[in-house]
């Protein structure tokens, strides 16, 4: 050990060989310095200014000479020496710097080899040895997933036989339950970051293959299981893709999913939520072609379908032959009229918008097949009215798939960070059409609620958006139980809760309450200011992302409480609760710190493409600059903290708080003290101005000299 001031301006090698020839150990070349913590990384001339006053360091070998070392250890002849090496390897992956060592040794080559061959001989001691040959097989496959995971080798190298021998032990019923999981990472990553290794994969490995580590209880192997069908999913080609949602659409796996992952005893966790959401968004995306596809207005098979839909709503057979031309086209266009289109005449250029293009028209289609009393109840009742109130069918079916798609985010990326899946659209084979014919009943129900005509169309298109995402926030486990939140959201309900929030965020507008507004206003600048300084002081859990998300790296930053320095460092695992700063073995004093930089002009940003082109990752992103061009890069959890941080530390340079948190925090806090100071002029009647000050008396007779 070492205790080092460490001068940051000598040269790291003339550090090491002062250091040597103190102790005499001869070489400083085969030697090197490590932070002697959890993380025991190598210090470089690149990474040194990471280090602090104060940090403990270990004199050790170097990257060159350890990885050399262990390349040799691992293909000891003895079991126990091998297996020790393995897992020292495993461990010292970790390093970016000995990864490079390692395998500028070719040391990816050999793993590979360990795999596809040289495993074979292990596997004749299983019987006798099956403890030490899972261990040694899991070590061996560690290492190799934190050696790519420095992005230095490129997935497209590797052979068949290695991506046949990870597969086989994705494919075993009984499998070490450590090497199934980085088996599960290895072809995830494959097919993430290589279409043709993707084509490799998918021959070795079947949806139908990967069932049943989803019926277990180890929700470890659950969420990488699934990580792997969406990954598969996500790369497929798209005639492969309808195939596959075909597989996913069927009962066996999405009852396996829904009982056995999302109504499992064990909590869910962020990794799982996040995969299921990817599946959700993946399932859901697959509407995008038929959302924009135009209707052919020329094309008999797409025309017949709207005949179905008349046929259906008014019992009645087309008869193309049956009467005049005239007859039959005034006939259609009385029929279509009562439907609900626009264009009476001809419906097809209803559907030429895109979106939502042929889904609309899919979606009326299977209501009207699959709900057909409510179907003609809801046609039949609009087209019998005479007093201006229908609600046209086909219009609103049009918008509303529109809106669901919206909401839904039909045709977008999943979002890195994102855990939002509905447990509802797990419990039906056709979520979506089934979603579509809850919402067409809602918005007729609400028509009719707010007594609307084609004036107020938009109006509660508006109404039915609002009901929706309010019954959604709610996270229904069910469609009939989101059917029955939105029961519980009738237009009077919806008028109830937005007359609550417009009188808790009303603004008054005469010059008196004006001028208390801005009275007040500083002191509750202040209040936030505090608060937010305060959350700093607790401190945030920080992910660390990269080019493979699931690492389960988490590094940890708070403020001191006489909000002078900032500490963070490294973890070993999410904590669960507060970590206190002497545990964190960094610190930057406040007073070094230059200035905020969000969004896309983080250096971070700049440097991971990948990164860049998440627009929701981008707008959690964050770094403080310090020094000269020194950066503490961050990417929040999610808005709420991103909010806080930017807050917090802007307040800590006196720069000004303009997160949209701090004003809606504004806003509730402002409304909440008017209220309160106005309390005792209830009802009373405050004028726009202050009364005429009253003329000087005559004289001042009246004045009590009270000498």
């Amino acid at each position: 050990m070492y205790f080092c001031l460490f001068p940051q301006k000598k040269p790291l090698s003339a550090i090491i060989k002062e250091v040597c020839e103190g102790w005499s150990l001869g070489n400083h070349e085969n030697f090197a310095l490590q932070i002697a913590d959890a993380t025991n990384f190598y210090i470089t001339e690149k990474n040194r200014n990471d280090i602090k006053n104060g940090s403990i360091l270990r004199l050790t070998t170097s990257p060159y000479q350890t990885a050399v070392q262990l390349h040799e250890r691992i293909q000891s002849s003895s079991m126990d020496a091998k297996l020790e090496a393995l897992k020292d390897l495993a461990n010292a992956s970790r390093d970016i710097t000995f990864a490079q060592e390692f395998i500028n040794l070719d040391g990816i080559s050999l793993l590979t080899q360990m795999v596809e061959s040289g495993t074979e001989r292990y596997q004749k001691l299983q019987k006798i040895m099956k403890p030490c040959f899972g261990d040694l097989l899991s070590f061996t496959l560690t290492a190799f997933v934190e050696l790519m995971d420095h992005g230095i080798v490129s997935w497209d190298t590797f052979s068949v036989a290695f991506i046949k021998k990870i597969a086989s032990y994705v494919n075993k019923s009984a499998m070490d339950t450590a090497v199934l999981q980085r088996s599960l990472a290895i072809l995830e990553s494959m097919v993430l970051n290589s279409q043709d290794l993707y084509h490799k994969v998918a021959q070795e490995i079947t949806i139908g293959q990967l069932i049943p580590h989803l019926q277990g209880t180890d929700q470890d192997i659950q969420t990488y299981t699934i990580a792997v069908i969406n990954a598969l999913f996500l790369k497929a080609p798209e005639e492969k893709r309808q195939e596959m949602a075909h597989i996913l659409a069927q009962k066996q796996l999405r009852s396996i999913i829904l009982s056995n992952v999302i109504r499992s005893p064990t909590p869910i966790n962020d990794e799982m939520a996040h995969q299921l959401y990817v599946l959700q968004v993946l399932t859901f995306n697959l509407l995008e072609d038929r959302m924009m596809t135009k209707m052919d207005p020329q094309d008999q098979a797409q025309r017949d379908i709207i005949f179905e839909l008349r046929r259906i709503a008014f019992d009645v057979e087309c008869e193309p032959n049956s009467g005049s031309i005239e007859k039959r086209k005034s006939m259609y266009t009385r029929d279509y009229k009562k439907l609900g289109f626009i264009n009476h005449v001809n419906p097809a250029v209803d559907f030429t918008q895109i979106p939502p293009g042929m889904l609309a028209l899919d979606n009326m289609l299977y209501f009207a097949r699959h709900h057909q009393d409510a179907y003609i109840r809801i046609v039949l009742e609009n087209s019998s009215r005479e007093d201006k109130h229908e609600c046209p069918f086909g219009r609103s079916s049009i918008e509303l798939t529109k809106m669901l798609c919206e909401i839904l985010k039909v045709g977008e990326l999943p979002s890195e960070n994102c855990h939002d899946f509905h447990p509802m659209f797990f419990t039906h084979d056709r979520s979506f059409e089934e979603f579509f014919c809850i919402c067409i009943q809602l918005l007729n129900k609400t028509w009719k609620e707010m007594r609307a005509t084609s004036e107020d169309f938009n109006k509660v298109m508006q109404v039915v958006r609002e009901q929706i995402m309010r019954a959604l926030t709610l996270k229904p486990n069910s469609l009939d139980q989101f059917k029955s939140r939105l029961q519980n959201l009738s237009y009077t309900e919806i008028l109830k809760i937005r007359q609550s929030e417009r009188m808790n965020q009303e603004d008054f507008q005469s010059r008196p309450i004006l001028e208390l507004r801005e009275k007040i206003q500083p002191e509750i600048m202040e209040l936030i200011k505090q608060q937010r300084l305060n959350r700093l002081c607790e401190g945030t859990c920080f992910r660390k992302i990269s080019s493979r998300r699931r690492q389960d790296k988490f590094w940890y930053c708070r403020l001191s409480p006489n909000h002078k320095v900032l500490h963070y460092g490294d973890l070993e695992e999410s904590p669960q609760g507060e970590v206190p700063h002497d545990s964190l073995q960094d610190k930057l004093p406040v007073a070094d710190i230059k200035a905020v930089i969000t969004g896309k002009d983080c250096p971070h940003m700049k440097e991971k493409g990948a990164l860049k082109q998440n627009k929701e990752v981008l707008e959690l992103a964050f770094s403080v600059l310090y020094e000269s061009d020194e950066y503490l890069n961050f990417i929040a959890p999610d808005k709420h903290e991103y909010c806080v941080w930017t807050d917090g530390l802007n307040a800590l340079l006196g720069k000004e708080m303009t997160s949209d948190y701090t004003k809606s925090d504004m806003d509730t806090l402002l409304s909440m003290e008017m209220k309160l100071r106005l309390l005792d002029l209830e009802n009373i009647q405050i004028p726009e101005a202050p009364p005429p000050i009253p003329k000087e008396p005559s004289n001042y007779d009246f004045v009590y000299d009270c000498n």
